[in-house]
């Protein structure tokens, strides 16, 4: 299958991504656009225009894979003259499986080489039905003139797979084995970002950020193998002191820690530049001693409680995020009231709970002491309610307090008019997964009519709050 497309070839074809899962996931999505766009092919908004629609899936647990499957089988039932191409990590665990099952596809192309995306897509054109999988090799990344963020944010990928083998987890199995990208390929990604393209946000992401130039073949400074951890500082430490260098009004996010790797030196690289976010996503999972065993993890109830509690002796206004997962094989009772207790001990800012599923290859999927799904639905719904308690007592104690607020919309009118109302971020809240701070301001204001735009930090200061949003209001003077 040749990998060169003649321009001739995808002149006036359109495509559509029906886009899902992870960031991550976002920007392999990016580059496919990207990619596609270099081709010749034009994205469109309607999938009804589209000559082909490519979903970008999921498979990491039974709802999001089932998400994408419908995804398919509804693009084929809406769109019957399109070619509905499977991507992503459904496509790079099960392509064989589906080939025979899920007719409704027209071709199927995995995550391990999105270069390939160039003949495949000529072959789906042509007729064929492909079947590309590529195997799972260094970190997918390159230009990305479209972002699938709102304006002003994008993510930026240091590391794919994952070495740490938690049992429940099928990451391994989808995206590999650990590996990191370069330092300076990082660095020079995100000056790109902010210096030519206005982005105000950086959000690092991986399986697990602290893994960072770890992976066995990892050379993140091009000092060679060899010299891993000369200095003694920890490999995230040094990226983020060498993205320390970049001239510019942006932020840094670092998304997904893995508690037991947690590497205290970022938190002095942190205080150095307050671009750097005291937020902090730590997805603890349990907190029960013998759950976190069976998972795979080294921690325990008060390693963990300890982590979190010098984290905000060096950020008192620290936001700290994680995620719990309820129903795991062997959960008694007692094992989820100490997950319960651990979640008030470290009073999270947010937290995200999802019940386990059981996925084909991971060790906990053989595991004895099933928890019925209903009693695991019942537990996160407990853990959610004590979440959703802390959270807005925690952003009660934020307000009176100027913020920072990252643009994301305008609200308009169905006339296109406007309210004086816009839609953003701060800080403490990340993107899709926290909730939003809202903006108000004056239309008779020109300045502020002016200034809230997409894309644009305002100050706002903050003056109510509910369960998972903030109020605030125009202050720049």
């Amino acid at each position: 299958m040749s990998s060169e497309i003649r321009p001739a070839e995808s002149l006036n074809k359109k495509f559509y991504l029906d886009q899902h899962g992870c960031a991550k996931n976002q920007v392999d999505g990016e580059i496919l656009v990207t990619r596609l766009e270099n081709l010749g092919y034009t994205k469109t908004e309607d999938p009804a225009s589209a000559d082909f629609i490519i979903v970008n899936s999921c498979g990491f647990i039974s709802s999001a894979k089932q998400e994408s499957l419908d995804a398919v089988i509804d693009a084929r039932s809406s769109y019957p003259n399109a070619k509905i191409l499977l991507a992503g990590c459904l496509a790079e665990r099960y392509a064989k499986e589906l080939e025979q099952e899920l007719s409704e596809a027209d071709g199927f192309f995995g995550n391990g080489d999105l270069s390939k995306i160039d003949g495949t897509v000529k072959s789906l054109l042509d007729g064929e039905r492909p079947v590309v999988v590529p195997p799972q090799k260094g970190v997918c990344c390159g230009d990305r003139n479209t972002l699938l963020s709102f304006k002003g944010s994008a993510y930026v990928k240091i590391t794919e797979g994952c070495d740490n083998r938690c049992t429940f987890c099928a990451i391994p199995i989808i995206r590999g084995e650990l590996r990191s990208r370069k330092c300076s390929d990082i660095v020079e990604e995100i000056k790109i970002l902010v210096q030519k393209k206005n982005v105000r946000e950086i959000n690092l992401i991986g399986q697990d950020l602290a893994a960072f130039g770890c992976g066995k073949n990892d050379d993140v400074c091009g000092e060679g193998p060899e010299s891993k951890n000369a200095d003694g500082k920890s490999y995230l430490a040094r990226l983020m002191e060498e993205i320390s260098k970049i001239k510019g009004e942006f932020w840094i996010r670092l998304l997904y820690i893995h508690p037991d790797h947690f590497s205290c030196d970022i938190l002095d690289v942190m205080k150095n530049d307050t671009r750097f976010l005291p937020y902090f996503d730590i997805p603890f999972q349990s907190g029960d001693d013998g759950i976190i065993r069976a998972m795979n993890r080294k921690g325990s109830f008060e390693s963990y409680r300890k982590l979190v509690s010098k984290i905000r002796t060096a950020f008192p206004e620290s936001c700290i995020r994680t995620t719990f997962l309820t129903g795991f094989p062997g959960e008694t009772e007692e094992a989820f009231a100490r997950t319960k207790e651990f979640l008030e001990a470290i009073g999270s800012d947010w937290s995200g709970c999802f019940e386990y599923s059981s996925e084909d290859g991971t060790p906990a999927s053989k595991m004895k002491g099933k928890v019925k799904p209903s009693l695991a639905k019942k537990r996160a719904d407990i853990l959610r309610e004590v979440q959703s308690k802390m959270t807005e007592e925690k952003l009660k104690a934020r307000l009176g307090k100027i913020y920072d607020v990252l643009i994301e919309e305008v609200i308009e009118n169905h006339d296109g008019t406007d309210d004086g109302l816009a839609i953003g971020r701060t800080w403490f809240e990340a993107p899709d997964v926290d909730g939003s701070f809202v903006v108000r301001y004056d239309l008779d204001d020109p300045k502020a009519v002016s200034r809230v735009v997409p894309g644009a930090v305002v100050k706002a200061k903050a003056i109510a709050s509910s369960q998972v949003d903030v109020d605030g209001v125009f202050c720049e003077s």
